[in-house]
């Protein structure tokens, strides 16, 4: 449950952006969300500033690792929203991110993906892209920017890789959720911040832009990512990163109920199949194990 109020969270982040000031650069808006939600993170979550000395130096080295991934997602998902649209972006960014998941707790000696999830991940996947690119699959197809597509699987491995990393340091080396999340979330604050600087910080300036920063640095960073740290004290990186896929069926809901944007028969049914693959991925098994 704590990750899917995440993903519904998360989900709103792309109505918010839209009200930022007219000229607000893309990858700044989400890096001063960042900025200020990881800030408050850092400070607020206890164990936070004890949390390295308390690491071996292994773990140390996965903390830097996942700063950098944290702080790799805005920075590559806002530049492939600039260059590809928030529809392909969503798609490949949020369907990638299961399989990174995936395969990189494979690659980490978490043994291979179960039946159940690689069905439930497939078909929420297909579920999410129906959704998503349901209005371009329903029109004209619009040339897709092939940068714009490596920055948006950029962003996917990102999302999957500190994902990965806090979940191994919280499940396996049993420190406490807030603390790693402080931690990784702090210190990409640290990261992103002088990006804010340097595109021009002016448009924070104005009411509307900081609210917009403020909005997404409490919610979509700082209340967001507390519930997905305490949810993958019991959930598998591989299934949360899937659960996550609620996030473009909540930004599709207030699309039509708060933007006033209408959807074609494919995205409703991209929704239906969505919502199955996560019912598949959180039912409970029936019989004994296999």
């Amino acid at each position: 449950m704590p990750i899917l109020i995440a993903a519904v969270l998360w989900g709103t982040t792309g109505s918010a952006g839209s009200m930022a000031p007219a000229g607000a650069p893309p990858a700044a808006i989400g890096c001063a969300g960042l900025a200020v939600g990881g800030l408050l993170l850092f400070l607020t979550s206890r164990g936070a500033r004890s949390l390295p000395g308390a690491c071996t130096t292994s773990e140390r080295w996965l903390l830097g690792l996942g700063a950098l991934a944290v702080a790799g997602y805005p920075v590559t998902f806002y530049p492939a929203v600039a260059r590809t649209g928030v529809a392909v972006t969503t798609v490949i960014a949020l369907g990638s991110a299961p399989v990174f998941a995936g395969l990189l707790a494979w690659l980490a000696g978490d043994g291979r993906p179960t039946t159940r999830w690689t069905a439930a991940t497939a078909t929420a996947v297909l579920g999410c892209t129906l959704l998503v690119l349901g209005p371009e699959l329903a029109g004209h197809a619009q040339p897709v920017d092939l940068a714009g597509v490596a920055l948006a699987t950029g962003a996917g491995l990102s999302y999957a890789a500190y994902s990965l990393i806090g979940g191994r340091l919280i499940a396996r080396g049993g420190y406490s959720s807030d603390a790693v999340m402080g931690v990784l979330f702090g210190a990409a604050a640290l990261l992103v911040l002088p990006l804010v600087l340097f595109t021009g910080p002016h448009w924070l300036a104005v009411p509307r832009g900081a609210a917009v920063a403020l909005y997404l640095a409490l919610f979509t960073v700082f209340l967001a990512y507390r519930l997905f740290g305490r949810g993958l004290r019991r959930t598998a990186v591989s299934v949360a990163t899937t659960l996550t896929l609620a996030e473009p069926a909540v930004a599709a809901v207030l699309g039509v109920t708060v933007v006033g944007e209408r959807l074609p028969a494919v995205s409703w049914g991209g929704l239906a199949v969505l919502a199955l693959g996560l019912v598949l991925l959180t039912a409970p098994a029936g019989g004994g194990r296999r």
